[in-house]
């Protein structure tokens, strides 16, 4: 058996799921690494957005510690940076830019990026924004780890330098996430946080179903929805839902939509952590259309693309239970094999071992060097 490796993560969240994606997929790749007998610790500022909200605030399955700023993150935590086989640096990690090169500074034996939001990162990079990475930090990663598959990976090579890009989409507990086997609620729901771009497509594919299908019962759970929206009496409300509570909402819904933001349908292959959660759960799953998702669930055999109003309608009124539960069945399949929280911490470590730590620092500064020669 190989030696297990002592990774540290930097990241957005991993005690609250309130409000973002990125808690859920750390911790069904967490845990897939605490199965494999790999050593974790979690890095996490202390917000208190997500200190309020924490629906995970001590895990089994790794050490997770909270900062309160940058100088107490390089000051208390250096020597774990230092003697860590790997550091993994997140997306969307407060003061992102300054953690990335004081991290750096610290020389880790590997050191990576896990971008959960490769589009928006993209599409910022190339406006100049650098919230939470800076195009001229790209290069300094052995491994750029992407939410994103297909032509982004390259993208990152080519356009930014990354001395290597590889997709480590999103995941789920497969222990944790199963049908309940609870009585059928709602014909179709939707979980997610409100944004901007995705509210049209939700608006289309399940809030106008519900007025014209008033007879069907429709949810929508997650937080943020403005007051002004005006929901249709059968639409019922959710504010947030935590993690735990997930398998039973997806297993007492018929049908779940699955919405899909702006920079993400752009850059195609990218595949949310609710579409492994609902496929787990065995519920058939309504979605918008992406470049790459018929390489993951075929059109039509593991889910349902809707492209108006009135596809969602035949799909809710036109499907047979048969062709439902079928359909349901074969997304669970293709799930459990390739994308739960094992099998992706088992690509995860199979990419770092690919990185001789030896020849991290000597890399990374190289890269860098190169990118700036021909930036």
């Amino acid at each position: 058996m190989s030696e297990a490796l002592d990774i540290v993560i930097i990241g957005l969240s991993l005690s609250s799921s309130w409000g973002n994606g990125h808690a859920t997929t750390y911790r069904g790749m967490l845990r897939g690494l605490h199965a494999l007998g790999h050593r974790v610790t979690f890095l996490e500022r202390d917000v208190p957005w997500y200190a309020a909200h924490r629906d995970l605030p001590s895990p089994d399955f790794c050490e997770l510690h909270y900062y309160q700023s940058l100088d107490e993150l390089v000051g208390r935590f250096a020597a774990r940076i230092q003697e860590a086989d790997a550091v993994i640096i997140g997306s969307y990690v407060p003061e992102g830019p300054q953690v990335i090169d004081a991290v750096h500074a610290l020389r880790p034996k590997r050191l990576a990026f896990y971008d959960i939001d490769t589009p928006i990162t993209v599409a910022r990079l190339k406006k100049g924004d650098e919230e939470y990475l800076a195009a001229r930090q790209v290069p300094l990663f052995d491994v750029y780890f992407s939410f994103t598959g297909g032509p982004t990976l390259r993208q990152l090579e080519n356009e930014f330098g990354a001395p290597r890009a590889e997709a480590l989409y999103c995941s789920v507990d497969d222990k944790r996430y199963e049908n309940t086997g609870e009585a059928t609620v709602w014909d179709l729901g939707y979980l997610g946080t409100y944004s901007d771009d995705r509210q049209p497509t939700l608006k289309q594919l399940l809030i106008e179903p519900a007025r014209r299908l008033p007879h069907l019962r429709f949810v929508v759970a997650g937080p943020q929805y403005p007051d002004s929206i005006d929901w249709p009496a059968n639409v019922e409300r959710i504010d947030h839902l935590p993690p735990a509570e997930h398998p039973s909402f997806y297993s007492r819904q018929r049908f779940t939509l699955n919405v899909t933001r702006a920079d993400m349908i752009a850059a195609g292959w990218s595949p949310s952590v609710r579409l492994f959660e609902a496929a787990a759960c065995g519920t058939a799953i309504i979605s918008d259309f992406w470049e790459g998702l018929d390489d993951l669930l075929p059109f039509g055999e593991a889910v349902a693309i809707a492209r108006s109003s009135d596809e969602v309608v035949a799909l809710l009124t036109g499907s047979s239970e048969e062709q439902r539960l079928q359909m349901a069945a074969s997304a669970k399949k293709r799930v459990l094999q390739g994308h739960t929280g094992h099998a992706r911490a088992a690509e995860l470590v199979g990419y770092l071992r690919d990185v001789a730590p030896e020849r991290s620092s000597s890399r990374s500064h190289a890269s860098k060097a190169s990118f700036r020669e021909t930036a």
